[in-house]
């Protein structure tokens, strides 16, 4: 593999038939010109591509010692201009964080937040077409489990992104 000098985003990968239905609703209701990437949750923004080898051994490491994190939609959020399904996953969150620490010193302002973990299925548009589509999502909104299967690297290409790789948990 080319190593690049991009960006590095780490994501949590969803389960199949779970990755499918948030892609389905993310090509449904996302602005098609703007919709360059798959369904993704997104857990750093911005890595540094020199940090490429310890990124990836902590990501092999950590994925190998856990199970995967219980997870749920828990609730339709509304972003401005966009929306977005909220993750309620502490187990996540405390692996997220543990990277974060790890990572100490190669994150952005950004990165360094404890996130909101999310996924957004709809963004850039109008704020009055997003709270529609979120009133709507809320009405028939009902919480239910969410399979996170592993976690993924990829190069941010100024929009597009290319995978560097993705690596399933195996503990527990």
């Amino acid at each position: 593999m080319v190593h690049l000098n991009k960006p590095i985003i780490m994501t949590a990968l969803m389960g199949k038939a779970d990755f499918a239905w948030a892609d389905r609703m993310r090509r449904q209701y996302y602005p098609a010109e703007r919709n360059v990437v798959s369904a993704h949750i997104t857990l750093f923004h911005h890595l540094p591509p020199q940090a490429l080898a310890e990124i990836k051994a902590s990501v092999v490491e950590l994925t190998r010692m856990e199970r995967k994190p219980a997870a749920s939609l828990s609730g339709v959020l509304h972003l401005g201009r966009g929306v977005a399904y909220h993750i309620h996953s502490p187990e996540l969150l405390d692996m997220r964080m543990a990277l974060a620490d790890r990572f100490h010193g190669l994150l952005t302002a950004q990165d360094q937040q404890r996130p909101r973990l999310h996924m957004t299925i709809q963004n850039k548009v109008i704020a009055k077409e997003a709270k529609q589509l979120c009133d709507i999502l809320s009405a028939t909104f009902e919480p239910r489990p969410l399979e996170i299967r592993g976690l993924g690297l990829q190069y941010y290409l100024d929009g597009p992104w290319q995978d560097i790789g993705s690596w399933p948990f195996r503990g527990g």
